[in-house]
C-alpha cells in the first residue's frame, strides 16, 4: 500500500527537521557547510516526512558474493520521527534463519536532531580525509547525516579494522578515525533496550537458482508462496533477481520464510531457488532501491 499522507520533497524535509542544528559560517569554519554530493539514503525523490533519513552507517565494498551486496542492510538507520533500524543479535546456528533480526527502537525528534549535530563535530563532513591504511578487501564504513545544508558524506576504509600503528595513516588521520569510530559505536548502541521487531511494508527476495551442496542442511523443498520467482534482474551476468512484495503476499512469504533457514530451497515454475530475503526499509520501495547497491 503506497502512503501518500505529508509527502515533502526529500531536499525539503531537512530544512525543516535540521535547519536549527546547524549554523552559518565562513568556508572552514566549524558549522560551515561542506559540499553536497548525492546519497545513498533514498531512492524516492520524495518520501512521507516520518520516513526522512536523517543518519545511516553502512557498508560498502569488501570481498562479498553479489547478492549479499545486493542484500546488505545498513548497519542502522535514524529516521525524522526518531525510528531507529538496526539489525538485532543473530542466532549462532548453522544455517541462520531466513530471515534478518532487524530491531526497531525509538528516540525523540530532539535526540535526532542532536546526533545530527554531533555528526559534524564526529568529522561526518564530505571531502573529509580519514586516511587510507594498508588494509585489503575490507568494506567501507559509509557515515551519512542529512542537515539544512544538505547531505554530508563520508567514507572510511576499514574503520575497525586498521592497526592502531598503521604507517600509512598520520596522527591526524589516526585521531578523526577514533573520533568517528566513538561516534558510529554511539549510533549503532541506539537499538538496545525498548526495541522490538520491525516488521516492513515491503519484503524484496533476492533469488538465485539453487544448487544441491549435498549436506541436507536446508530441509525439505519449500513451496513458494509469492510471486513467481526468479523476478526483475538485479545483476545478470551473476545471475542475481528479485522479487517485492506487500500486503497479504509479504504476509504470505515472511509466515513461509520464518519457519526457513538460509539453506532451504524454494521451488517456483518448476525451478528451485535460493532466496536471500531482504526487508525493505521506510525510504525503500522495490527492488529498484537495491539496484545501486555496493
Amino acid at each position: 500500500m503506497t502512503r501518500t499522507r505529508g509527502l515533502l520533497t526529500a531536499a525539503a524535509i531537512p530544512m525543516l527537521l535540521l535547519g536549527a542544528c546547524a549554523r552559518p559560517g565562513a568556508a572552514g569554519e566549524a558549522g560551515a557547510p561542506g559540499p553536497v554530493t548525492g546519497s545513498p539514503v533514498t531512492e524516492s525523490a520524495a518520501v512521507p516526512a516520518d520516513d526522512a533519513v536523517v543518519l545511516r552507517v553502512h557498508h560498502r565494498g569488501g570481498f562479498v558474493p553479489p547478492q549479499f551486496l545486493v542484500g546488505r542492510l545498513p548497519l542502522v538507520s535514524v529516521y525524522a520521527d526518531g525510528r531507529v533500524i538496526t539489525e538485532g543479535p543473530t542466532t549462532l546456528i548453522y544455517p541462520g534463519p531466513a530471515l534478518p533480526n532487524l530491531q526497531v527502537a525509538r528516540i525523540s525528534p530532539q535526540q535526532v536532531k542532536q546526533l545530527a549535530a554531533e555528526a559534524e563535530k564526529a568529522g561526518v563532513k564530505t571531502g573529509a580525509d580519514f586516511g587510507t591504511p594498508g588494509v585489503a578487501d575490507i568494506p567501507s564504513t559509509v557515515v551519512t547525516v542529512v542537515t539544512g545544508y544538505g547531505t554530508q558524506t563520508v567514507d572510511v576504509v576499514a574503520l575497525n579494522e586498521a592497526q592502531p600503528d598503521d604507517s600509512a595513516l598520520t596522527a591526524a588521520n589516526r585521531a578523526d578515525r577514533k573520533k568517528l569510530k566513538a561516534f558510529v559505536d554511539k549510533l549503532t548502541g541506539l537499538g538496545g533496550t525498548g526495541a522490538e521487531p520491525y516488521r516492513p511494508r515491503e519484503l524484496a527476495a533476492i533469488a538465485q537458482p539453487w544448487t544441491d551442496p549435498g549436506d541436507g542442511l536446508g530441509g525439505e523443498p519449500v513451496a513458494w508462496p509469492g510471486p513467481q520467482l526468479p523476478g526483475e534482474a538485479l545483476n545478470k551476468a551473476a545471475g542475481i533477481h528479485c522479487v517485492a512484495v506487500s500486503g497479504a503476499q509479504k504476509d504470505a512469504v515472511w509466515a513461509a520464510a520464518s519457519t526457513a533457514n538460509q539453506r532451504t530451497a524454494w521451488t517456483s515454475g518448476d525451478k528451485q531457488w535460493s532466496v536471500l530475503f531482504r526487508p525493505l526499509l521506510p525510504d525503500e520501495s522495490g527492488c529498484g532501491s537495491l539496484r545501486s547497491a555496493e
